[in-house]
């Protein structure tokens, strides 16, 4: 055995003897199977509170956690589409409720009726808020410190880039990074020159535009927030000839955001002085509305002078940076209800609500005070009330309206007495009879008396009773009056987010290098190489457009005169990569002193 294999051994067995130290590392770095020692309580550190604090700021900043934070708050806005919200229709929230009642506990339980102001919502929109900011400071910070810095120099060996191309040239060196500089800038390439070589770079748009989407995606959920928080949103119903001033007790219905301010409702009223509903009548569009719209006339504040305006669907008025939008439309039949002597107790506009798309309407008509029985007792009374516009006459069916148009209006009525409930302290719908607390008018069948009346007719309750008489139609809109500060916020979010996507998908961001050096016969090579920041079939088309433009100022060296031994002259022997190469060599090809393509450039690793 050698002396130098007897050290070895020597070695081995002093690093597995045990109080080595050699041995200790050698049994870290051994692949055998560990002896197995007593737990002596010793292992890694835990970390303290501002390392887990380190590591969950890291998460949350990550693209991961971004991303599926997004993807949490599009799963949960998915209950909030299918279930009826309370912030949106009450009166469908409680028919839900009460047509499941097993459902509803659970829902409640979970928040599912006010999704968007739910405790678990909101969670994931505050994290998703600070993990974009958390993304942005970062990004932005080193975007400015690229913008202040210079493109890299050239790499050694521009043959391993994934577009390449080379040519000799009998211009100087000095001349060709000259004009590959000014050819560069023309072309908005930001450029300079680093020893042998012209280094640019272009496309920083595109890391602009990535920014820009992330800082409109957080304008977005600020408007949305403070649209939430601030805003305002009731309905009422006009009937034509009827008005509204923007105060809280004229509203049939208001909801507004926890941080808002009744008394920040912009002062203004209106009148609905006409409603024109026009509809398509043949076709197989029959029955669209061809023109729908509220004409009112309107005031700015107590005082203010009186314009007219025209109210249409998507075409709101605009008072005060309050809007009032046109949302339904219907009927109000016009009656007149009288007692047994013959005074008149009631007459108004009963607005009916719309149940078809023709306008067939229901509702009730009430009448509270003023009217006795024929023996002088107050009472109270109540109609059913079913409204067809169009009606299409006895023995063609249901009373259905066949055309949204007042056509052939028609009334049916069915009459009640007693109490309607309406003073026992709880809130009532206005468009529905209970008649928990009522009698029926019976006719002289002793079946429920009921009646279809024309304008003008009427329907005499019995024994004295008095009547109700249908004296004609009037027609209602319905308006939304809405306050909300952060939509013109959102709108231009939206909008920069879509241009700051486009530029993140559609920029690539390149950098190109062109070195011209003098080679060993003293004609100068050039090489142009390109590299993407991702993959891209438009750079080699690039090079080449930018070769072409630069072999104009430095053109291509005619080709040396071939020597007539070439064939029998031996091979020269090869050189290592590096700087034992000549240049000429590097640069040389087979198709002599013309300009290679990207795409005849040699595979990275080639040896040229």
């Amino acid at each position: 055995m050698s002396k130098a294999n007897s050290t070895t051994t020597r070695q081995r067995e002093e690093e597995h003897e045990p109080g080595s130290a050699h041995g200790a590392a050698g049994e870290q770095l051994s692949t055998a199977p560990r002896e197995e020692r007593p737990d002596t309580g010793a292992g890694v550190p835990a970390m303290s509170v501002i390392g887990w604090v380190r590591w969950f700021w890291r998460q949350l900043t990550s693209m991961r956690v971004a991303l599926i934070l997004l993807f949490l708050l599009s799963l949960g806005a998915i209950p909030g589409s299918l279930i009826p919200q309370t912030s949106v229709d009450d009166m469908k929230v409680q028919a839900f409720k009460e047509r499941h009642t097993t459902l509803t506990p659970i829902y409640e339980a979970l928040q599912l009726f006010d999704v968007y102001s739910s405790v678990w919502f909101s969670a994931i929109y505050i994290l998703l808020f600070v993990s974009l900011i958390g993304c942005i400071v970062p990004r932005t910070g080193q975007f400015v410190g690229q913008l202040r810095s210079r493109p890299p120099g050239a790499p050694k060996r521009l043959t391993r880039l994934p577009a390449y191309t080379t040519w000799r040239t009998e211009a100087e060196p000095e001349e060709v990074r000259a004009a590959a500089l000014a050819m560069l800038r023309g072309r908005r390439f930001r450029g300079h020159e680093v020893g042998d070589a012209v280094a640019a770079e272009k496309g920083y748009l595109r890391e602009a535009g990535n920014l820009v989407f992330h800082i409109a995606l957080i304008v977005m959920l600020i408007a949305f927030a403070s649209g939430q928080l601030f805003k305002s949103e009731g309905g009422k119903l006009v009937v034509e000839g009827d008005g509204f001033s923007n105060t809280l007790t004229q509203y049939d219905d208001f909801k507004s955001g926890s941080l808002y301010d009744s008394d920040s409702l912009a002062p203004f009223s209106f009148v609905l002085d006409d409603f024109v509903g026009t509809y398509e009548k043949s076709g197989p569009q029959r029955g669209t509305p061809r023109t729908f719209e509220a004409r009112v006339t309107y005031a700015e504040g107590a005082d203010g002078a009186e314009r007219k305006g025209v109210i249409k669907v998507n075409e709101p008025l605009v008072v005060d940076g309050t809007k009032v939008y046109l949302i339904a439309h219907g009927y109000a039949p016009v009656v007149t209800v009288r007692d047994g002597r013959g005074k008149v107790v009631s007459r108004s506009a009963v607005p009916l609500l719309p149940i078809d798309n023709n306008i067939t309407s229901s509702g009730a008509i009430k009448v509270m005070d003023g009217y006795k029985d024929k023996d002088g007792r107050k009472t109270q009374l109540g109609f059913k009330a079913f409204f067809v516009p169009t009606f299409a006459g006895h023995g063609k069916g249901q009373m259905f309206s066949q055309f949204p148009a007042l056509d052939f209006p028609v009334l049916a009525l069915s009459a009640y007495q007693g109490s309607l409930g309406v003073d026992s302290g709880l809130a009532q719908n206005v468009y529905q009879l209970d008649t928990s607390k009522m009698k029926e008018f019976k006719d002289k069948d002793g079946e429920l008396l009921k009646k279809m009346l024309m304008p003008g007719e009427k329907l005499d309750l019995p024994d004295g009773a008095g009547s109700i008489t249908f004296d004609g139609v009037e027609e209602w809109a319905s308006f939304q009056i809405s306050q909300q500060p952060g939509n013109g916020w959102a709108l231009g979010g939206a909008v920069a987010a879509i241009a700051g996507l486009a530029g993140s998908l559609f920029i690539q961001r390149r950098r190109v290098w062109v070195r011209a050096v003098r080679g060993a016969d003293g004609v100068t090579v050039v090489e142009m190489a390109g590299l993407g920041r991702s993959e891209s079939a438009k750079l080699p088309e690039e090079l080449g457009d930018l070769s072409a433009a630069l072999v104009t100022t430095a053109p291509v060296a005619p080709a040396a005169p071939e020597e007539p031994d070439a064939e029998e002259t031996p091979e020269a022997p090869k050189t290592p990569d590096g700087a034992g190469a000549s240049a000429a060599t590097d640069a040389t090809n087979e198709a002599g002193s013309r300009p290679v393509h990207p795409a005849e450039a040699p595979a990275e690793g080639a040896e040229k």
